[in-house]
């Protein structure tokens, strides 16, 4: 039977027909584990819960990825209104099937030129993208390096390929020199161009050059790179001279600087003709809405036409840096648009975040598990649309709000 197919049930096998003992677990229910995981999760302070926001909600965000200021852009969001009216509010269907339109194929064009590479796919996710990437690259046999600080989306698709993973220190091209000098088949080295927990950029030139030592291809996720960095936001890869290189593939998201939804698999062209063939999250995948196609090749074009946003957003980001350290606070010195600012524990950095939420500033806050050196840390994220007086705000607010041990 087919790895994807479903079983076909007997007549008299439904659930319907079986014994109520039969149906029933012999200890409690078949769920109760989850309480379980719940009462551990509430005794370590990790419960989240979601918040649904209003359209209009009065909060200064500095926790969203919206970096170029586009979301809410009046041209921007005539450009998804448009798309939807034209193509409807849906793909249809896979990309494969019907869920390509001319409107995926004009935003894979642009966006390949723009950011300096043969061929573009576009897909419905950053996170989909990256799992796309990794396991259409490698196979059984494969190495795979991967840097200790990587997104979980890329760490997924290291456990979903059949590669083997070797994990090594964080930014150290010397450690992916040597995992890769043990190994003798095909490899491929991933990472982040930019970290999403500490905003610190990957040595990408120096990565890239351990990787040709050994004849490994290199796969970035320029998510945070996109729009912010590069000359006009060209991203990483463009800035670090590796756009378009024969052995380079990056991924990007649509939902962070071009304030629409998505994500996209850059490189060359038979590299991008070969995830077409294999890659089962874009194969077995509904195609990207029209909608945030429109957007974010709308977006695209804005950014071309006003490429100082990039370095705007680049400033914002190290003012708020500057200021906050000046006024003792420890921050990570942002090389790209996010300002990692330290708190003494988890239960600080909850309490901070939600005392800044009370005082009007939204500021996004992360602690272990989901940071692995278990540091807890306040998150912001810059945006080239903020007024100085919406920066003296966020300032003045954190400051106010910091926790004294």
């Amino acid at each position: 039977m087919p790895q994807d197919s479903a079983p076909t049930l007997p007549r008299d096998s439904s659930p319907a027909a079986a014994p109520a003992e039969a149906r029933r677990p012999a200890h409690g229910t078949a769920f109760d584990w989850i309480d379980e995981a719940r009462e551990e999760r509430r005794r370590a302070g990790l419960v989240r819960t979601l918040r649904p926001r209003p359209a209009d909600h009065p909060l200064l965000d500095l926790a969203g990825n919206d970096y170029l200021g586009l979301a809410r852009h009046p041209e921007v969001t005539r450009g998804a209104a448009a798309a939807a009216h034209r193509w409807g509010a849906g793909a249809t269907g896979s990309r494969l099937v019907t869920g390509s339109t001319e409107l995926h194929a004009r935003l894979e064009s642009e966006l390949a030129a723009f950011c300096g590479f043969e061929a573009a796919l576009v897909l419905s996710s950053g996170y989909t993208a990256n799992l796309a990437a990794v396991t259409a690259l490698t196979a059984a046999g494969t190495l795979v390096v991967s840097d200790a600080g990587n997104h979980a989306s890329l760490i997924d698709g290291c456990r979903l390929s059949r590669a083997r993973t070797e994990v090594v220190p964080h930014a150290d091209p010397a450690a992916v020199r040597a995992a890769l000098g043990g190994h003798d088949g095909r490899a491929l080295a991933v990472t982040d161009s930019v970290f999403s927990v500490d905003g610190d950029a990957a040595p990408l030139t120096a990565l890239a050059g351990a990787c040709r030592t050994r004849g490994a291809a290199l796969l970035v996720d320029d998510a945070h790179g996109l729009g912010v960095l590069g000359e006009g936001g060209r991203g990483a890869l463009s800035a670090a001279g590796l756009a378009g290189d024969a052995d380079v593939v990056t991924t990007v998201t649509l939902s962070k600087s071009l304030g629409a939804q998505g994500g996209a698999v850059l490189g060359p062209a038979r590299v991008i003709e070969h995830l077409v063939n294999t890659a089962r999250s874009f194969i077995f995948d509904t195609g990207l809405a029209p909608a945030a196609a429109g957007g974010a090749l709308t977006a695209l074009r804005v950014l071309g036409r006003e490429p100082q946003r990039a370095a705007r957003t680049r400033e914002v980001a190290r003012t708020l840096h500057d200021r906050l350290t000046a006024a003792g606070l420890t921050a990570v010195r942002p090389d790209a648009a996010v300002v990692s600012v330290r708190a003494p524990s988890p239960e600080a950095a909850v309490g901070w975040a939600a005392d800044c939420r009370a005082a009007g500033l939204l500021v996004g806050c992360f602690r272990p598990p989901s940071v692995p050196d278990g540091i807890s840390r306040l998150r912001l994220t810059a945006r080239a649309d903020l007024t100085d007086d919406q920066i003296d705000m966020a300032v003045d607010t954190i400051l106010a709000t910091a926790p004294t041990a």
